[in-house]
């Protein structure tokens, strides 16, 4: 009986081996919510169920498309006054789903971007706090395209575009829901 060359061996079981997995939560949506927004009194759950016609509106002025009509929102409250709101959203990185939360203020401005899961092997540099920082101030109609209002971060090209496209999907949200 022959066997086979030694050398093919090592090669062999490598096939085997898979690239390792990471899933990293970072935030809950109440944690994230809180570093948002201190001095809220109150979160409160607004579940949005858009209709057929809203979606579509939502799709056209974000240029991105919606997986699904229900989006998880939070009214806040603070001083007994409207203070913003908190959306919590995903995106596709590359292989792997990106949980984020979005802070938006009473006017539709982003407050700010936090990552709260994470689960791709590359590219988590988009829990950079000057990376996210350039969301802040911006409102609806804002290009929020990379390499022109948003700076790209090499490595995590996928998660940064879908991220950039998630936070314009959220403005447009705001502007047909919400406001």
């Amino acid at each position: 009986m022959q066997h086979p060359p030694v050398w093919l061996i090592a090669p062999a079981l490598a096939s085997f081996v898979t690239a390792p997995a990471f899933a990293v939560q970072y935030l809950d949506i109440e944690q994230a919510q809180k570093l948002f927004f201190p001095r809220a009194e109150s979160f409160t759950p607004v579940p949005l169920l858009l209709t057929d016609a809203q979606k579509a509106v939502v799709e056209k002025a974000a240029g991105v498309r919606m997986r699904y009509a229900r989006q998880p929102v939070w009214k806040v409250t603070e001083n007994g006054a409207l203070a913003g709101w908190v959306v919590q959203d995903e995106v596709y990185g590359k292989h792997e789903f990106i949980t984020f939360a979005v802070a938006l203020d009473a006017t539709g401005a982003v407050r700010g971007v936090e990552i709260l899961d994470y689960r791709e092997t590359h590219g988590r540099e988009v829990r950079n706090p000057a990376w996210r920082a350039q969301f802040n101030g911006k409102q609806h109609g804002a290009p929020l395209r990379l390499d022109e209002d948003i700076q790209n971060i090499s490595g995590a090209t996928l998660s940064c575009k879908h991220i950039s496209e998630g936070v314009r999907r959220i403005l447009a949200l705001h502007a047909v829901a919400l406001k």
